[in-house]
């Protein structure tokens, strides 16, 4: 059995999860509503206010845990939603917020807009800092992980000061230059 995939997991008050015949998951709670569809062999079961998942054979242990993770999540952010917080580090780099979308100043002889996705909420607090909201987990990471790449950290410069889009708590680790000049 799956660790994971074994755990019950508890409805909170206020979410409804249906299972529909055609294997989706539906979870509508105060931060909107997300679907999901299970994959053949995995077999929800609702029932007093828990949902679990049971798998007809042991070859569906992954397809288990991820499916009873991905619902889990779901739950959380129907309730909770997610966010992913983005640090921008160099001189002259800026953010802000142009009606719903993002524009970024990041070194390039243009800014550069981004559209977010559906669901997606994003907040400008301070130039240099950008908060990415949503109730879809999948979706709010990839949102940063896109806006991250716009302008990757340098790994060369971090001794003079990092360049770059980062997660907030995100190390970077830097590189070794080269050493010194070509010898004869």
């Amino acid at each position: 059995m799956s660790r994971i995939g074994k755990m019950e997991i508890e409805i909170p008050k206020g979410v409804e999860v249906t299972v529909v015949e055609d294997r989706t998951v539906s979870v509508k709670g105060p931060k909107g509503t997300l679907e999901h569809v299970i994959p053949e062999g995995i077999d929800p079961v609702l029932e007093d206010g828990k949902i679990y998942f049971t798998r007809q054979n042991d070859g569906l242990k992954a397809i288990h845990g991820l499916t009873r993770s991905l619902v889990n999540n779901m739950i959380q952010g129907v309730t909770e939603g997610f966010q992913k917080t983005l640090i921008i580090q160099g001189v002259g780099y800026r953010a802000n917020k142009d009606g719903n979308k993002l524009v970024l100043n990041v070194g390039y002889s243009h800014p550069v807009v981004m559209i977010p996705y559906e669901g997606i909420e994003i907040e400008v607090p301070e130039p240099t800092r950008i908060i990415i909201k949503g109730s879809d987990k999948q979706k709010v990471g990839e949102f940063a992980a896109n806006v991250r790449k716009v302008r990757e950290p340098s790994v060369y410069k971090t001794d003079r000061g990092n360049k770059g889009i980062i997660y907030e708590g995100e190390v970077v680790r830097s590189k070794a230059g080269k050493t010194g000049a070509a010898t004869k």
